[in-house]
């Protein structure tokens, strides 16, 4: 897949998770073979004030390029001033949010509102534009609800707009995570944009994505909450099914976070993260429970591996 002049070694990539897509998870998923990685979302007035915090979730390391940088807002000259910021030249996309559910961003008219609002979404896109050499992505849904599907138009807006690619979650605003997403609005914009489409929605392995291109014929597949706990989803392998044979990546998120993220959160993150890689194991349950009540980092890794060893066949 190519994105404007950025050619991708796999189709398959990283969506924007927020409290997720940290540096140390973008990294492990880049050595597993996704194509690029997207920050968490990204203020475009924490950006433009220059609060801490939003410059905390541009932290990027060579190593893990391409990266893309998604921004959210509604307000077309903040968005394009923030698209100036000299932190994001460190990045090799830059993304807009046009299809986060929250309610508090779809409360000022950010993230899916933006789905009813195409003339400002076309003015924060051609703002955007203006204001970096980056080539410019949007994330988009299938539509605010199930009986207005406006995928399809606002993709060649977009296009229109300068647009150098387009994500399609299958789902509408209303139907937030829940439901089946209908891969078929996907198709609908494929068919119709000259821009890559990028597919998301329901896609847990492998081969799911593997499905969608087939049915939809979209140029990639950006993969959200699947990843988390199986990074193994950017590699035709698939994940592991003993503890033992996914231990080196645990041990390698392990060692990411202990390089990346602050001490102060390393615990919970730790905790919310590694349960994630006990899916599907006998005995998963008490992993889970062990790594909870654990109070350091080295009694989480100390969990894990008498866990290993408990399930080591005799």
């Amino acid at each position: 897949m190519r994105i404007d002049t950025l050619a991708l070694d796999n189709p398959f990539v990283l969506a924007p998770l927020a409290g997720y897509s940290d540096l140390a998870f973008r990294l492990l998923c880049r050595e597993m073979g996704a194509g690029f990685c997207c920050s968490e979302m990204i203020s475009s007035h924490g950006l433009v004030r220059g609060q801490k915090k939003t410059l905390e979730l541009l932290a990027t390391v060579p190593e893990e390029r391409p990266v893309a940088f998604q921004l959210f807002g509604s307000d077309p000259g903040v968005m394009g001033d923030a698209a100036a910021h000299p932190a994001l030249r460190a990045g090799d996309i830059l993304d807009i949010n046009m299809g986060c559910p929250v309610r508090k961003v779809v409360r000022k008219g950010a993230g899916a509102a933006l789905m009813k609002d195409m003339q400002r979404a076309e003015k924060i896109i051609r703002a955007v534009r203006q204001n970096t050499s980056l080539p410019v992505t949007i994330k988009i849904r299938s539509g605010w609800h199930k009986e207005c599907e406006t995928a399809v138009d606002f993709a060649l807006m977009a296009q229109e707009a300068g647009a150098a690619a387009v994500t399609v979650h299958a789902r509408s605003w209303a139907q937030g995570f829940a439901g089946r997403a209908d891969w078929r609005i996907i198709a609908r914009v494929k068919e119709t944009a000259v821009i890559p489409v990028i597919g998301n929605g329901d896609i847990l392995c492998y081969q799911d994505g593997q499905q969608m291109m087939a049915e939809t014929g979209c140029d990639g597949v950006m993969i959200g909450r699947g990843a988390l706990g199986n990074p193994w989803v950017f590699r035709e392998s698939g994940r592991p099914s003993t503890l033992e044979g996914r231990m080196p990546v645990v041990l390698r998120h392990l060692e990411l976070a202990r390089l990346f993220v602050p001490p102060a959160r390393l615990l919970f993150y730790l905790k919310n993260h590694i349960t994630r890689y006990t899916g599907g194991l006998p005995g998963a349950s008490g992993i889970r429970q062990e790594i909870a009540r654990s109070a350091s980092v080295d009694s989480i890794l100390q969990a894990v591996l008498t866990a290993r060893d408990d399930l080591q066949p005799e």
